[in-house]
């Protein structure tokens, strides 16, 4: 068996000041599909997907889902920001708290937006002056008040965002194409795959090598082996599926992520009895939870 290290704790709403060499998780958004304020959604959170992670002293921020707003205010006090934001794609769940992120409008913050699912027929530019245009939203995105660039990358690059900081990208399984990150530092690496969907019976050899011996997880864990027949083709996968990748890679520690919006907490409670007897150790993702690698 894998022996799994991890370190992890709760903490409150203000972000995290870390320490040049620390490596940090924190979750924001854990949902998939569409947000969930309800009372049944409390425990796990519905906000979409939004994580962050501190490492080498810089913060690298992967999908700008609803739960970037609160992100954006606990950043909001705390001076210049200086942030790579990552996306696995652009449907609107990992997009929709993009106009809401407050770091966005304060002169002095520099922001870098990075997507490597759309070249070479558009552009990040292109697809977020979209969203942020009449009639969807009131606020131009080319009129932002923070020095915003985006990088357009091509789906299998390497990226490097910041001196000692390393980030592997790999091609997914989803509808209009979705990227799959691995950040390295320090001798350490944590994994971000979703959305994707996987072939019954095949491990994806993409994710297994882009995953392998990572000491964290993080995996499209939207059905269960048993819901995942009628829903085949709608671009997610399961946790089972998470947990024979994890094997497979010889991960550590797997994160079941991006929640049904349908699986409330008392299912998801279930999952973490399951997931635990079928890989000890593995994680279910919930809103301010913190993982140390």
């Amino acid at each position: 068996m894998v022996e799994r290290g991890l370190a992890w704790l709760w903490q409150g709403s203000n972000a995290l000041a870390t320490q040049v060499d620390e490596f940090l998780i924190r979750f924001w958004g854990v949902r998939g599909s569409v947000a969930t304020p309800e009372s049944s959604h409390l425990r796990y959170g519905g906000n979409t997907s939004c994580v962050e992670v501190r490492c080498g002293g810089r913060l690298l921020i992967f999908d700008a889902g609803t739960g970037l707003r609160g992100l954006g205010k606990s950043l909001a006090d705390n001076g210049a920001a200086d942030i790579d934001l990552f996306l696995s794609h652009t449907h609107i769940d990992h997009v929709a708290g993009l106009p809401f992120f407050r770091p966005m409008y304060g002169p002095g913050n520099t922001i870098r937006l990075w997507a490597g699912h759309l070249a070479p027929e558009r552009n990040l530019n292109e697809v977020l002056c979209r969203v942020m245009s009449s009639p969807l939203f009131p606020v131009p995105f080319g009129i932002l008040g923070a020095d915003i660039t985006t990088n357009d990358f091509r789906l299998g690059e390497t990226l490097s965002p910041a001196p000692g900081i390393t980030v592997r990208t790999a091609a997914l399984n989803h509808p209009d194409r979705a990227t799959g990150y691995r950040v390295e530092h320090g001798g350490k690496a944590v994994c971000y795959v979703t959305d994707t969907e996987h072939e019954i019976g095949t491990r994806n050899r993409t994710i297994v090598d882009l995953v392998r011996d990572a000491d964290i997880f993080i995996y499209d864990s939207t059905y269960t082996d048993e819901e995942y027949p009628r829903f085949a083709g709608w671009g997610h996968s399961t946790w089972q599926e998470g947990a024979r990748l994890a094997d497979a890679a010889r991960v550590k520690t797997l994160v079941v992520f991006h929640h049904d919006p349908d699986h409330d907490d008392d299912f998801m409670d279930r999952v973490q009895e399951e997931a635990d007897r079928a890989r000890p150790g593995t994680v279910v993702a919930r809103e301010s939870l913190i993982l140390r690698p």
